[in-house]
């Protein structure tokens, strides 16, 4: 199946006094009885939920979540219950993974975190976050809370549409053959799968995953968490998320810290091709950096960089690598070098798999590319790959005409030349394209009035969501830009000596940045 490598009502009146308790309690659950605040017509059993907290372990559907949350007393879960369908209220319902670290000092509120994808869990990325933030003034005056959006992680139902198995033999599928021959098997398996997705989930959950409802489910946490005002931090795609609740709920913002922006200008196209360049920069950031190394696996010559990589890579088409009782595939590598363009604490781990390469071993990329994918050392798969695409399918514009596509693959292949894959640049039908229920989003420039200053945080060297995508975000949010120089996706909370205490001081105190401030 051909991928992307992107890593974006009125209700009747229900009279009722009903307390909804997310799932049966355990042994040791502590119930809390929160204020909760209005709720729209319909939703008030929703929002006057009560929350029983406990301990995490059986909350952890990945090996890195059981890691993070074994025997951590300071991290407490449970789940929250919201309507499947807004717009049917008192129809099916699901359940919300939520993690929460409680305030260790005078408490403001709760502090909600989304680390993007679409797909990632909240509740990984909080238990990951807890101990980095102690003793600052985040975990002073903030319960740090994460949850796991609909479709995602511990919430219920989880979106699994390829099972491990089907998911491994996926990825031995390249889907470089750009023949009409070629596209046509590409897109046969493109449909394969959203037909896979559609039996296994059902027509109903697919059509209710989008950001459209997931904003809804952040007003029923920030109500049932005890919060008059949402204070939030969204990285990446959780950038989108914290944008489109500022436009529907903008009296109940408090305080936003969006960081690795998702451009709100930019089509779904303009997106992509702008991705590719800002992966191509940091490879040839990459590539300088390996330079100065005498163990440098691209060479010294950095002009050439691109094409000794393309070099590198493109045998494992035709003949791909043995990893143990596994392979390393074209597609793979490529992943695997795409996980590394995230952050610069990941280049040494490339150079070692690009060395390995040149010695005819795969394991280092393998590695790479499994984190990308969620797939742990037994073969599990997190929900982060399926829930992507479900996500996605849902909440953009369908693309469906062949000459966008041509047009796409063609400024791709231009802008990213260290993954062009030398065949002609020709554009398939994705998932998307056969997605069983029709978007719930449409793009638009973000307009939100009587909104809160917000902070818009940007990376200079960021590869996913490049710099200028933040600037016209707080430009259209009419927000606070803080700008970091660097090469990796997101940096708050980080350990940066110049992000973080603005960034802590915006959320305790609201006090924003000097205009045009900068740090590296």
């Amino acid at each position: 199946m051909r991928r992307l490598l992107l890593l974006t009502l009125a209700v009747p009146f229900l009279a009722s006094c009903t307390v909804v308790v997310a799932g049966a309690p355990s042994p040791g659950v502590k119930f809390e009885k929160n204020a909760p605040s209005a709720a729209p017509p319909g939703l008030e059993r929703f929002y006057s939920q009560q929350l029983g907290w406990e301990d995490c372990g059986p909350y952890a559907t990945t090996a890195t979540a059981q890691s993070q949350f074994k025997n951590r007393k300071s991290l407490e879960c449970t789940r929250i219950e919201v309507p499947l369908d807004y717009a049917k209220p008192d129809g099916k319902v699901i359940k919300l993974g939520l993690l929460r670290q409680k305030a260790s000092g005078e408490r403001i509120g709760s502090l909600i975190l989304n680390p993007g994808g679409p797909g990632a869990s909240g509740m990984e990325a909080a238990a990951s976050l807890s101990t980095s933030v102690r003793r600052t003034p985040v975990s002073e005056h903030f319960d740090l809370v994460g949850f796991d959006p609909r479709g995602v992680g511990a919430s219920e139902p989880a979106v699994k549409c390829l099972s491990d198995t089907e998911r491994d033999t996926d990825r031995l599928d390249n889907d470089v053959d750009t023949s009409s021959a070629g596209i046509a098997q590409t897109e046969a398996e493109n449909k394969a799968f959203a037909d896979k997705c559609a039996a296994k989930m059902g027509a109903d959950v697919l059509a209710n995953l989008g950001t459209r409802d997931v904003v809804k489910d952040l007003d029923v946490m920030r109500s049932v968490l005890g919060d008059t005002k949402l204070t939030y931090l969204g990285y990446s795609y959780g950038t989108a998320i914290g944008t489109a609740y500022a436009e529907a709920f903008p009296d109940n913002v408090r305080a936003l810290v969006l960081d690795g922006a998702v451009d709100p200008t930019q089509t779904e196209a303009e997106s992509l091709v702008a991705q590719g360049a800002g992966f191509q920069k940091a490879f040839e950031e990459f590539a300088a950096w390996c330079a100065r190394r005498d163990d440098c696996a691209l060479g010294k010559d950095v002009a050439s960089a691109s094409k000794t990589f393309r070099e590198l890579t493109l045998p494992l088409v035709q003949n791909p690598i043995a990893v143990g009782d596994r392979k390393l595939s074209y597609g793979d590598a490529i992943t695997g070098a795409i996980q590394a363009m995230y952050s610069n604490d990941l280049w040494t781990p490339l150079n070692t798999g690009l060395a390995e390469l040149r010695g005819g071993k795969g394991d280092m990329l393998l590695t790479l590319a499994d984190a990308y994918f969620g797939r742990d050392e037994d073969g599990r798969y997190s929900s982060i790959t399926d829930a992507f695409t479900a996500i996605k399918c849902v909440d953009e514009p369908r693309l469906t005409d062949r000459t966008v596509l041509d047009d796409i693959a063609r400024k791709y292949k231009a802008a990213a030349p260290f993954l062009d894959d030398g065949n002609p640049a020709v554009g398939a039908l994705d998932a998307c394209a056969f997605w069983p229920v029709p978007p719930t989003v449409t793009p638009h420039p973000p307009s939100v009035k009587g909104l809160p200053p917000v902070l818009v945080i940007s990376t200079t060297g960021d590869p996913a969501t490049p710099y200028d995508a933040g600037v016209n975000l707080a430009q259209a949010l009419g927000g606070s830009l803080l700008t970091f120089e660097g090469n990796q996706h997101t940096v708050y909370l980080q350990g940066n000596s110049c992000v973080d205490p603005i960034g802590h001081a915006y959320l305790v105190d609201l006090t924003l940045p000097d205009k045009g401030k900068r740090c590296s």
